[in-house]
């Protein structure tokens, strides 16, 4: 198959462009590894700045809002909101994961999803994710943007917002 041939098959070009999209998402989210809280109370210009992409105020809980600000960055127009449990419906669940994919965190004590990141990389049985409104221990509510190591087998759901 000749090069060109590559750059004209409609298949290719599809998977060429959603590999892009992956990129450029997990790239955005890199960029934003670091970002703190002012005082420790889900606030901060930047922390607001997520927030205020899904409508919620200073103060809210945002690791669904980071995830949704990065994918507007991109350009994406979904998935937009403030709650993780809404960005795993049943419509985008995935059963591998990729560069770009979420990953959902469920917390027994809530009996539910509680919280979100953005998968960077596999790393054998582990998944390097990027994350906002954690800490070092993984909390789901945190301090900031961190990356984050997690087992295969503490990922409760996996969504793909790139199909």
């Amino acid at each position: 198959m000749l090069k060109r041939d590559l750059l004209v098959n409609p298949e290719i070009k599809k998977e060429a462009g959603l590999l892009k999209s992956r990129f450029q998402l997990v790239n955005i989210a890199r960029g934003e590894i670091g970002v703190r809280e002012k005082t420790g109370r889900n606030d901060g210009l930047r922390v607001e700045t997520y927030l205020s992409v899904v409508g919620l105020k200073k103060g809210q809980p945002y690791c669904a809002g980071f995830i949704s600000w990065v994918y507007k960055q991109a350009g994406f127009l979904v998935p937009k909101s403030g709650w993780s449990p809404a960005l795993f419906p049943s419509s985008r669940l995935a059963w591998s994961a990729l560069q770009g994919n979420l990953i959902a965190v469920y917390f027994p004590k809530l009996k539910r999803i509680a919280h979100v990141g953005l998968i960077e990389r596999l790393d054998g049985d582990w998944c390097v994710s990027i994350e906002g409104n954690t800490n070092l221990q993984g909390s789901n509510e945190g301090d900031g943007v961190y990356r984050k190591r997690r087992h295969l087998k503490t990922i409760y759901r996996i969504a793909d917002w790139v199909k």
